[in-house]
């Protein structure tokens, strides 16, 4: 999300409208604690403010199946909406995930920078049967947090093959 109260503000409205028309139902809003005391001082100023969104089914999707695609759709919606309006306030908006089944936590940082700034990786109840973690250095482009993270097919691909880090 923008760093901006007042565009997070519109870019909230806008996704509950969307969740709404896709007759789910909003539970609430997280701020995901974040520490960026070990990001260059080139970073900080484009760093975005970190939000997740919790969603409920309301009683349109029987299985995880139908909710994950249901989400698919959702964000893309969300996304389409957001992007007419065509305003720059709403630049810093980049929905990463929208799934029931995995958290993607972003940045534009080095590997060993990542438990740092998500403190919530640390926390003794976090559990994940599998962690991917991709790093990625700009060839061609000038390094951007929406670029930061590889396409969401790679995670998932190796989510769904069952694929080990070596």
């Amino acid at each position: 999300m923008p760093k901006e109260t007042a565009w997070r503000k519109v870019i909230q409205s806008i996704i509950a409208d969307q969740i709404k028309a896709e007759g789910l139902m909003l539970l609430g809003w997280r701020d995901v604690p974040t520490d960026n005391s070990s990001l260059g001082e080139t970073v900080k100023p484009t760093e975005p403010t970190h939000m997740q969104v919790f969603i409920g089914r309301n009683g349109t999707a029987r299985t995880d199946e139908e909710f994950e695609r249901k989400l698919y759709i959702l964000r893309k919606s969300i996304s389409q909406a957001i992007y007419q309006r065509r305003d720059r306030g709403m630049a810093g908006y980049y929905p990463c995930s929208m799934s029931c089944r995995t958290v993607i936590y972003k940045g534009m940082f080095l590997a060993d920078q990542l438990g740092k700034y998500y403190p919530d990786l640390s926390e003794s109840d976090f559990d994940s049967a599998l962690a991917l973690v991709h790093q990625r250095f700009s060839t061609n482009t000038f390094p951007t947090w929406s670029l930061a993270h590889p396409y969401r097919m790679i995670a998932i691909m190796a989510r769904s093959t069952r694929c080990a880090a070596t």
